[in-house]
């Protein structure tokens, strides 16, 4: 008879306990796991980072197209420009726009800024610093009168896509309060439309002592659109004198997609001496 050898039996042994414990760990395995796994989740707190109620439908945008969803949602709605804008400005039906309604959609943000945004309370002085800038490096001819909350009204909007409500833009609307429009408004901001994210200006209207044969209005849009990071603006026909209520204006269309383009224009009202930079509407 052949006979094992100790060497072997022992083999054999540590072979027949390591099948015996797979098998045990196969059968008790997931169950014990899934107990130890329950005792760490259960009767516990857990928190994650998640985004809040006023995030919804964001997410990131470049800002040509901040740009002409913003215009497409002007476009869509009648809000008074500035109040000199209210006495001089035609109705837009002349102006030969494309779908004036519809899809586009600018409402009031009543759920105010999210943690990404600029606040109520340091609007003004966002707007401060950006039109200390911007006549520091030469988009405003002269500088311009502080802002303060008693005598301005800052109101937060959602410019949205309708059909793609991810497609949303956040701006602050920052006005001359109705009850300093009898001030002196010399050398004051009327109007803007400034980005609640980035406190950039898409639009302003502004007393200046500057007339217009002093402005270079080429030279104002180019400084203002490499200081947003603009695409650099097509041709346009501007020839056509009823697109504006005054003679002195020039425009300029940024494109966004092979079909879709912002028109922007710098113009000038002659006697009450107010520069404004708008986006077509």
């Amino acid at each position: 008879m052949h006979k094992i050898s100790f060497r072997s039996a022992i083999l054999y042994l540590a072979a027949f306990i390591v099948v015996i414990a797979v098998a045990m760990l196969a059968v008790l395995g997931p169950e014990r796991f899934a107990r130890y796994y329950d005792r760490m989740m259960l009767n516990r707190i857990n928190t994650e980072a998640a985004e809040s109620a006023n995030e919804a439908f964001r997410y990131s945008l470049d800002v040509n197209e901040k740009l002409n969803i913003l215009s497409r949602c002007l476009n869509s709605q009648v809000l008074a420009e500035s109040e000199s804008s209210a006495a001089t400005h035609m109705e837009n039906e002349n102006l030969g726009y494309d779908s004036l309604n519809g899809t586009y959609a600018f409402v009031e943000n009543k759920q105010g800024p999210s943690d990404k945004e600029i606040t109520e309370a340091d609007i003004y002085d966002r707007c401060n610093e950006k039109l200390a800038h911007m006549w520091e490096i030469g988009i405003l001819p002269g500088k311009v009168k502080e802002l303060s909350k008693d005598s301005y009204d800052a109101v937060l909007y959602s410019a949205i896509d309708v059909l793609d409500p991810r497609n949303s833009v956040s701006v602050w609307k920052v006005s001359l309060s109705t009850g300093k429009q009898n001030a002196d408004k010399s050398g004051r901001l009327l109007d803007a439309y400034v980005d609640a994210q980035t406190g950039q200006f898409y639009e302003f209207y502004v007393r200046t002592q500057t007339q217009w044969d002093a402005l270079d209005p080429d030279a104002i849009v180019e400084l203002w659109r490499t200081e947003l990071g603009l695409v650099e603006p097509e041709e346009f026909d501007s020839s056509n004198p009823l697109l504006e209520t005054t003679p002195y204006f020039e425009k300029y269309r940024f494109p966004c997609t092979e079909e879709a383009g912002t028109v922007v224009t710098i113009g000038f009202y002659e006697g009450i001496n107010e520069l404004f930079l708008k986006i077509a509407r």
